[in-house]
């Protein structure tokens, strides 16, 4: 039962994840209208889509580092680090790998009409990435969820006194 009690209590814990969960069903909604079909799997549980659930998890980490142990914590400079690594990978290295996979499945696609068959191939995942919109409202919506979560009394005190 410690350790419930602990995990609740750890406030970064929380906001970070609590910032992720609802980053991925904020996907689902965004998914839908942007590809206007429902496929839950793919949109809560996939990479790359609006907004960013990776932002909004180190946002939400670095703000509530911020929030319970202070502006000169070594644990703020850390997450701080780990974000934007994480953002720039988001919007670097995972954004052009999905660009290549288009032309990697157009290309296959061409090559399936010349031979007049359909390919059945699997397609690459196109969607790995994030857009730098993506990132910034991932971003925006990790900022609010540590204030929003410091409405609620229990956190306020522990942070607080």
């Amino acid at each position: 039962m410690k350790v419930l009690t602990d995990l609740i209590s750890n406030f970064p814990l929380i906001c970070t994840g609590s910032a992720w969960i609802l980053a991925q069903i904020l996907k689902v909604f965004t998914g839908i209208f942007r590809l206007k079909k429902f496929t839950v799997t793919e949109l809560l549980f996939g990479t790359g889509g609006m907004p960013s659930s990776h932002s909004a998890a180190v946002m939400a980490l670095v703000v509530s580092i911020g929030m319970s142990e202070g502006l000169t914590s070594p644990l703020l400079a850390m997450a701080f680090l780990f974000a934007m690594i994480t953002i720039r990978d988001a919007t670097g290295v995972r954004r052009e790998t999905g660009e290549q996979a288009k032309v990697l499945n157009r290309i296959l696609k061409d090559l399936a009409a010349a031979k007049d068959n359909e390919s059945k191939e699997r397609q690459l995942k196109e969607l790995v990435g994030h857009t730098p919109l993506q990132v910034l409202v991932g971003a925006v919506l990790g900022i609010i969820i540590p204030f929003i979560w410091l409405a609620v009394p229990f956190y306020r005190t522990m942070i607080f006194g």
